[in-house]
């Protein structure tokens, strides 16, 4: 039955407060803490991923030996994801392919980078895919910088400069390797990302396939190589690379997929953001890792960029 008058209800405090329905199922909506547990879920599994990663390298799954086992595990929902998908994968097969590949890479050069790296400079160098992403958007999907979004460029860059920062050379230059990693990965996050925009017709479950498949071919590519090994594997290691892969990478990325998708880009990007903090708090806990003072510096004006980014996207 339809109420034509508004109702009244208590508010926590006791005092009445009116509101007529559309108003309440506005609020209901708006208010709506699923889709900010999720995206807050997804971003605290994102933090801690580095520790069953380091955990496994202790167990003797070198870095791509977890990624194949992980990455194999993930890809059981496949069976369920691509259902009926047939058709689109054959009509949209050079793009999905690229996809693979770019998201493959950024993937398996974000797990190096956390076995090897400083946990928050990993993150924060990852984040610099936002600049990657303004300028590859411009060469190929030929969008066009405003002052603001210029603005956002130069505050991201001079982050990832002071980040970067070496005395000894007096210029800006990675520092080892999981630097090199870290950075490829943003690069690679942002050309998936153009893609997936460039092809947006294309469903998320097949991209969500492309991704998977393609971290899986490019680790079983590497180990093949014969540049490095799996090492003495325990079946416990085994097992718990592929819960990881079953369970939580499954979680990871429909908590993000649910969430992005139930509210504005803007606020989302914001609340993924808690990764950070997340990464930060559990590298102290758990490894003692400081972060350098130029760290945090850098760090801040990339966040402060990605945070301009996802509060302009609030108005565009």
């Amino acid at each position: 039955m339809l109420l034509k008058e508004p109702a009244c209800y208590i508010c926590p405090m006791g005092k009445p407060i009116r509101h007529s329905i559309s108003d309440l199922q506005s609020f209901a909506k708006d208010s709506s803490m699923l889709p900010v547990v999720a995206l807050l879920l997804a971003a605290t599994l994102w933090g801690v991923f580095w520790y069953p990663l380091r955990w496994l390298q202790a167990a003797g799954l070198s870095g791509l030996g977890a990624t194949l086992f992980i990455y194999v595990g993930a890809n059981l929902h496949l069976l369920y994801f691509m259902r009926g998908r047939g058709s689109e994968v054959k009509g949209h097969a050079l793009p999905l392919l690229l996809l693979a590949l770019s998201a493959g890479w950024c993937n398996i050069a974000f797990i190096f980078a956390m076995l090897d790296g400083n946990v928050v400079r990993v993150l924060l160098l990852f984040y610099l895919s936002p600049i990657w992403t303004s300028v590859l958007a411009v060469l190929f999907l030929k969008e066009r910088l405003d002052r603001f979004s210029i603005l956002i460029l130069v505050i991201a860059s001079v982050g990832a400069v002071v980040m970067l920062w070496q005395p000894a050379l007096g210029a800006p230059w990675p520092q080892d390797a999981a630097d090199w990693f870290a950075l490829s990965s943003g690069l690679t996050f942002a050309i998936a990302n153009i893609i997936s925009r460039k092809f947006h017709a294309v469903s998320v479950q097949s991209k969500t396939a492309a991704t998977w498949l393609g971290v899986l071919a490019l680790a079983v590519i590497g180990l093949l190589s014969g540049h490095t090994g799996v090492g003495s594997i325990s079946p416990t290691a085994i097992l718990v690379a592929l819960l990881v892969g079953v369970i939580v990478m499954y979680i990871m990325t429909m908590s993000v997929q649910y969430g992005v998708s139930n509210m504005p880009a803007h606020r989302s990007a914001i609340i993924l953001l808690f990764e950070l903090v997340v990464g930060a708090v559990s590298a102290l806990l758990l490894a003692n890792e400081s972060v350098r003072l130029l760290d945090w510096l850098g760090g801040g004006l990339v966040v402060l960029a990605a945070i301009g980014t996802a509060r302009r996207q609030a108005y565009d």
